[in-house]
């Protein structure tokens, strides 16, 4: 069976820089912080899905893939690919480190549809796929849902990709999660909130906050203007797609310390939370607000920060459960395409 283009395969895909998926647009990468722009660089969450005809034995990926130089502790660590369909895994399958490769996945006989989470550390970039004994076809098409955060919605902890709370509300949905979360990012950065506005999709949540209160600090009136600024470019594109603000998750040591500002965790997502709802009274009625304090206890965090597999867990529920309470749970469909007049920035 000859090799199949992946683009139609690709799932979870914002931009694309060449042939490699990227989370952050390669046109206006000069203005963002260069460590967003390294983070936007790993393809997070983009996955390959697809239907398997019955009696399809398996499916090959042919893939390039970052591997340390020498010396490096991780340079021995394998390639893990993961087989869902729907929101069970069925296998793992690992390869051993390389910069071309090609990965052999066993299928059920009874065919379906099926989802390959990609082993994201590496980088990897699909380069082409095919049946073995029998035949695929691109999955169907869901609702593309924006996710954009940081280092918690870009997965850390989460033990594997399929793991993290976007992926894992996604599932639970029946959406096509974007992930565009940034480890270390996510601090109220405008120019990533024009990004969004141009970029298709049919829900969006933004869960950020805390790398606002140590990482470049921010005092809680800055952040209430902050997030009011950034809703307000996201509308530019997306003046009545359902957005969720997801605020800061619990974190032990700053909820009650001060940031070289004087703001505590706790002041700041007051701020964010009033903020939200003061835009709802203004008048935005496809915006909501699910509260992070409650969350997640400290059980449910990994090293104080960021949650382990049950924290994500927790808040892919807890999101999925808002999305649905307020009817933002989007419909299978064309993908809502952002207002023609919002461009980059010169």
């Amino acid at each position: 069976m000859s090799w199949l283009e992946p683009g139609p395969f690709l799932r979870g895909v914002a931009w694309r820089d060449g042939e490699r998926p990227v989370r952050a647009d390669p046109a206006d990468l000069a203005r963002l912080p260069w460590d967003i722009a390294e983070r936007a660089a790993l393809p997070i969450g983009v996955r390959v899905e697809f239907t398997a005809a019955p009696g399809t034995r398996a499916v090959e990926l042919r893939y390039r893939a970052a591997v340390p130089e020498a010396g490096d502790t991780l340079r021995s660590l394998r390639h893990g690919f993961a087989l869902w369909r729907g929101r069970r895994c069925l296998a793992e399958v690992f390869a051993e480190p390389a910069e071309e490769a090609v990965v052999r996945i066993e299928l059920p006989p009874s065919g379906g549809e099926f989802t390959v989470h990609l082993p994201e550390a590496q980088a990897p970039v699909v380069r082409a796929l095919r049946p073995v004994g029998g035949a695929l076809a691109p999955a169907p098409r869901r609702p593309r849902w924006l996710v954009h955060g940081d280092s918690i919605t870009e997965g850390w902890w989460a033990t594997r990709p399929a793991h993290s709370w976007p992926a894992t509300a996604g599932r639970a949905l029946g959406l096509d999660p974007v992930n565009l979360g940034y480890a270390g990012g996510a601090r109220g950065e405008l120019p990533l909130a024009e990004h969004l506005a141009r970029l298709p999709g049919e829900l969006i949540t933004l869960a950020f906050g805390t790398n606002c209160w140590g990482t470049v600090p921010s005092s809680a009136p800055l952040l209430y203007e902050t997030t009011r600024a950034f809703v307000a470019l996201v509308r530019r594109g997306h003046p009545g797609t359902p957005l969720l603000l997801v605020s800061p998750v619990l974190r032990p040591a700053a909820e009650r310390t001060g940031n070289a500002l004087g703001a505590t965790l706790a002041e700041l997502r007051t701020a964010m939370e009033a903020a939200v709802r003061d835009l709802v009274a203004a008048g935005d009625t496809r915006l909501a607000l699910l509260p992070g304090r409650e969350l997640l206890g400290p059980r449910d965090l990994a090293d104080g920060l960021h949650p382990n597999d049950r924290g994500h867990a927790r808040i892919a529920a807890a999101v999925a459960a808002a999305l649905r309470g307020a009817g933002f749970t989007g419909r299978p469909g064309p993908v809502r395409r952002p207002r023609a007049d919002v461009g980059p920035g010169v």
